[in-house]
């Protein structure tokens, strides 16, 4: 696990790219869980709204829905579906 994480979907581009942000996603709720462990009192450590696997879900599904699957932030035209995946993951991790 990398020390300091930083999953940013606007670095993916292709398959090899969206694995490595999928990696540093990943990476970034372990580190999280180790936080919340630490000091339960911080509610969202690096930033993670949702906690279980239901609410991560619930909540890309939700930013799916409310911005078109990102239109509203990303072009329509040229954006790599890696990349549009790769924020509906990241929406997970933010999006209340």
């Amino acid at each position: 696990m990398s020390s300091d994480p930083d999953p940013n979907p606007d670095t993916v581009s292709d398959e090899e790219s969206f694995l490595t942000f999928v990696r540093a996603l990943a990476a970034d709720n372990k580190l999280a869980e180790v936080l919340a462990k630490a000091d339960p009192s911080d509610g969202a450590p690096r930033g993670w709204q949702n906690a279980t696997i239901e609410q991560f879900l619930e909540a890309a599904v939700a930013w799916a829905e409310d911005s078109r699957f990102g239109r509203g932030r990303l072009p329509d035209e040229g954006v790599s579906p890696w990349r549009r995946f790769a924020a509906f993951l990241y929406a997970g991790k933010i999006y209340e």
